[in-house]
């Protein structure tokens, strides 16, 4: 059985204006799964994304590597779960390239030839070398997406959480972040209104509705369920229709 590395257990959480987001969310991730966290806008996915490394802090409980999350841990806990936000903007601020990705390393006061070295190697296994003097405001939505990653890998978290990682994104784009988030060897949890991604990379999936659990498995059993996902106001992906279409076509 591989090793436990995050818990949520009861989790609710409503925001000031009296909107309820989650309501009672449990569920556990293990070292190494691609955990795909889908639902119709208003579902609670981001919400819950942003209580993995303490953003939000709800009623309920969140256990990071057997840890729950306090005030006094939070500095540790968001150096082991990295958060990407789906807007770039959020997270790139800096002058450069450079300096948004190299900020967490200052922050831990690294010495220079370390920050120096890691952002580089960051850069360039993202194929962002080159840019790292631009400012975030000159590159395109694509770069600024491999941006906001290289600011979260280069800390080295053991759980990278993305929020709809491939909005937006052309489709040569999207296929590149596809399969450079199938070669990052990490826990993942990816919230997303991308079901063939989901289909293409999700070893486990929960469907998420009105701040609640409503399914959890194998994400080709809830992805082919069209009945599940129409009362959710989601559709059977593109893929998985033609994976079907395949298997019953006569070669």
């Amino acid at each position: 059985m591989r090793d436990k590395v995050l818990e949520v257990k009861e989790l609710s959480f409503t925001y000031p204006d009296q909107t309820c987001a989650l309501r009672g969310v449990s569920f556990s991730v293990h070292r190494g799964e691609t955990l795909a966290v889908i639902g119709p806008n208003g579902a609670g996915k981001s919400t819950l994304l942003l209580h993995l490394n303490g953003v939000l802090r709800g009623r309920g409980r969140v256990e990071v590597l057997s840890e729950p999350i306090s005030r006094k841990n939070l500095r540790k806990i968001r150096s082991k779960v990295g958060l990407v936000f789906q807007d770039p903007d959020d997270q790139l601020f800096m002058p450069t390239i450079f300096d948004d990705v190299a900020f967490g390393l200052v922050q831990q006061e690294r010495p220079a030839d370390e920050i120096l070295e890691r952002v580089m190697r960051i850069l360039r296994a993202l194929g962002l070398e080159g840019l790292e003097r631009r400012s975030a405001a000159h590159l395109s939505l694509g770069e600024k997406k491999k941006a906001t990653l290289a600011t979260v890998l280069v800390l080295e978290p053991e759980i990278l959480v993305l929020d709809e990682p491939a909005s937006g994104l052309d489709p040569g784009t999207r296929r590149a972040l596809i399969k450079l988030l199938t070669e990052i060897i990490v826990t993942k949890i990816i919230a997303t209104h991308d079901l063939d991604l989901v289909a293409e990379i999700a070893t486990r999936l929960i469907l998420m509705d009105t701040g609640q659990v409503v399914a959890e498995g194998n994400p080709e059993a809830i992805l082919r369920n069209q009945d599940l996902l129409e009362d959710h106001r989601l559709e059977v992906p593109l893929s998985v229709v033609l994976r079907k279409a395949l298997k019953n076509t006569p070669l």
